[in-house]
């Protein structure tokens, strides 16, 4: 099992790219945390966007707040979407996030089972989650998760294989394309990196 962590300012675009794939069939929602899970399926990128903003305080100094990691597990682990959703919340417990926002998906979209999970990397008073060494932390507990769920160990499997992916790029593709209803009020008093999609312009408030 292989964990790609993305840090990022950009909340809308990351929630977007995992809508794309719902929207494509390429994706569903497996679980959440302090937000909403639509009970169809049927994700909206502004009504999450309204939701994770609630825990999002008025001020803090991180420049990327937004997290967003790919979890993937061997081609040959069959997991059904019940295991990959406690597997999404043991990964976020352990990390640090349990008390955060996330929402968790599913992708399909290169012809095996992969997670992807999106949160807040600030608390609701501002603080940073800790991020000390959070890469060694991160292999750590997909080890842990390996054993734990009998799968295939990440550890000894060549680089070059196409199983592990390459980082998570929220910023391209049909994202461009979209404008989320802006909610002006809001992103007068946050950093704008954070509400903003890639084709909003900035706003003076």
């Amino acid at each position: 099992m292989v964990a790609k962590i993305n840090i990022g300012s950009n909340l809308y675009g990351a929630l977007a790219y995992n809508q794309e794939k719902v929207d494509k069939g390429l994706g569903k929602i497996l679980g959440s945390n302090l937000v909403f899970e639509p009970a169809d399926g049927q994700f909206n990128v502004s009504e999450s966007m309204n939701d994770f903003m609630q825990f999002v305080p008025a001020h803090f100094r991180t420049e990327k707040p937004v997290f967003h990691v790919s979890i993937n597990p061997h081609p040959d682990d069959c997991l059904t979407d019940d295991q990959l959703a406690d597997i999404g919340r043991e990964y976020m417990e352990k990390l640090g996030y349990g008390n955060q926002p996330y929402l968790i998906f599913k992708h399909e979209d290169i012809g095996r089972e992969h997670l992807h999970i999106v949160s807040l990397r600030v608390d609701s008073e501002g603080k940073k989650i800790d991020s000390y060494k959070e890469h060694e932390r991160s292999k750590a507990i997909t080890e842990d998760l390996e054993r734990k769920y009998n799968l295939h160990p990440a550890e000894g499997q060549k680089r070059t294989e196409q199983w592990e992916l390459s980082p998570v790029d929220a910023s391209g593709g049909d994202l461009k394309k979209r404008k989320p209803p802006i909610n002006y009020t809001k992103l007068c008093n946050f950093p704008s990196g954070v509400l903003q999609s890639p084709a909003q312009k900035p706003i003076n408030c």
